[in-house]
């Protein structure tokens, strides 16, 4: 027998029967003798011998794997979301290959790209935040590729969504600060391309308007790559203008982070003389010394979400009707913001 990986070829060969021969008999068809039978599969186990994955998926154009493209594996909710998928999609007997794009359109194109071409039955994607131009995305719809965007809402594309509730977690936040008596809230924005920087922002002014503050423009500062460094420089810029500051909305909880840290260096107070809260509830938002408030998202849950979608889609007859499922978040209270 010949080195490297064995085919129904190799061991029809060597047993002196067809290819066919062997290949009913791997599948325990009837009309194989038990003797026949219980000679190639001796010789399978022997040589480890594994079916052709690719010529199963041309043969039956399927490949039972789902392509998740998502924008960082260290993020804590992405890596939840990948649970959620991976248990939901293993329970109906699908594998999941999984790319990240490190926030990069070029990188989340290729790797759009490259699970395409092998061939996977369907595409969960989480667009990074360079994302504008959709012509990668809308190649797919034309193809014929299920696909159902999660977290990450896509305006204009023809496909189904999961989401959370971006809005209304932003208003939670927003609206707890004001009930600990915050009037003037600075709010971190993301950047302006994806719509639940967009949606956050407009939580953000809904719960001003409610309670009849009034919205002052210099108070929104984007933090575009939402990191720690970024938010930390916006905020310090803020204090050091002599703006009236007494609370902090961050989009993200690494922008959360960043403030924290612009605001113990200027020597003030937290929660006492400055409130913050987050967005997304990462796991070291407890730990950090004063605790972070945060709004928690669903993560797990929406990746079996996402899965349910896709694999709906994948095994429907007809396209269906787009679906969008918005899931609820929560606000988790900690010392940031807990003033008496």
């Amino acid at each position: 027998m010949k080195s490297g990986q064995v085919t129904i070829k190799d061991i029809a060969k060597e047993l002196n029967i067809s290819c066919s021969t062997v290949s009913r008999a791997l599948k325990d068809f009837p009309g194989i003798s038990p003797t026949t039978r219980k000679a190639v599969v001796e010789l399978a186990d022997k040589y480890n011998y594994r079916p052709n994955a690719i010529a199963l998926s041309l043969r039956n154009q399927k490949t039972n794997v789902i392509g998740v493209v998502i924008p960082e594996t260290v993020h804590f909710f992405f890596s939840t979301v990948i649970s959620g998928i991976e248990d939901e999609a293993m329970k109906e007997g699908y594998n999941v290959m999984i790319c990240q794009s490190n926030e990069q359109y070029e990188r989340e194109a290729d790797s759009i790209d490259a699970l395409m071409g092998a061939r996977v039955d369907g595409l969960l994607v989480s667009i990074s935040r360079e994302t504008s131009d959709l012509q990668h995305l809308e190649k797919v719809v034309k193809e014929g590729t299920p696909m159902v965007f999660f977290d990450r809402l896509v305006e204009g594309m023809n496909a189904s969504s999961v989401i959370v509730d971006d809005y209304q977690g932003a208003y939670d936040a927003v609206e707890h600060l004001i009930e600990k008596g915050c009037r003037n809230i600075v709010h971190l924005s993301g950047p302006d391309n994806l719509i639940i920087s967009r949606k956050r922002k407009e939580g953000y002014i809904s719960a001003l308007e409610d309670h009849e503050i009034p919205l002052n423009e210099e108070y929104i500062i984007e933090c575009r790559h939402g990191e720690e460094a970024e938010a930390e420089k916006a905020m310090t810029h803020i204090l050091e203008s002599g703006k009236a500051v007494d609370g902090v909305f961050a989009n993200n909880d690494m922008a959360g982070l960043g403030a924290i840290s612009a605001i113990l260096k200027a020597g003030i107070r937290i929660p006492e003389e400055i409130a913050v809260v987050g967005f997304s509830n990462w796991r070291f938002s407890s730990l950090v010394n004063p605790s972070l408030s945060s709004i928690s998202q669903p993560g797990y849950e929406m990746g079996r979400e996402a899965a349910r979608l896709i694999l709906e889609e994948i095994n429907a007859k007809e396209p269906g009707k787009r679906q969008v499922k918005i899931l609820d978040t929560e606000l988790i209270v900690r010392d940031s913001s807990n003033r008496n």
